[in-house]
Formats: structure tokens, sequence, C-alpha cells
């Protein structure tokens, strides 16, 4: 299924991830991050930097992990990206939805 943010067009599945994580741009993050009403600060860039490095080392996501990262608090995470913030994240960030989120 492809989708077609501003002037770029990226393949994503019927939840709205993007399938090809070659195809992330920042440009595209933010793209993302206004389909979602959130509208990304230094503090957003710093998580979503984050979870790359753990998709990059095949590490598992969650938010307990989040929470130990020592990038942000639990509370704030929430408020950066309200209703689902571990499912936001990982979209915007252009990876798959973790398997701890249902």
């Amino acid at each position: 299924m492809e989708k077609k943010l501003a002037k770029i067009t990226v393949n994503v599945n019927e939840e709205g991830y993007l399938t090809d994580f070659s195809q992330w741009t920042k440009e595209v993050g933010n793209e993302i991050a206004k389909e979602q009403e959130i509208e990304m600060t230094n503090k957003h860039w710093e998580v979503i930097a984050y979870i790359h490095e753990k998709f990059k080392n095949e590490e598992p996501l969650s938010i307990r992990g989040i929470k130990k990262s020592g990038v942000i608090n639990i509370k704030e995470f929430y408020q950066l990206f309200p209703g689902g913030p571990l499912k936001k994240a990982t979209m915007i960030a252009g990876i798959p939805k973790p398997k701890s989120c249902i």
C-alpha cells in the first residue's frame, strides 16, 4: 500500500507503519507527526534517535525500556506522544510497531 506524504510517497502497512525503513527521512517523520497532530521539537527528535538506535541494534522496544533509557521520563514521553506514545513514536520513527504494542 502506498501513502503520499507531502511530496513524498512511501510504502506503509494497513496501520500506517512504513514497510521499508530505507524510505524514512526526517521529512517523512515530520509528515507522519503532522498526521498524528504532533509538532516535533528537539526532545521529540532525541526520542526518535533513541528508537532508531534500538531498532538498528535489533533491541526490542517497550515503555519500560523507554523509562530506563535516560533520554526521557515516562510522564514526558506520554506528553510528547499523547494517545499511545510507543505506537506514535515508532510510527514517526519509521520502524515496525513493537510487539509490546497491541
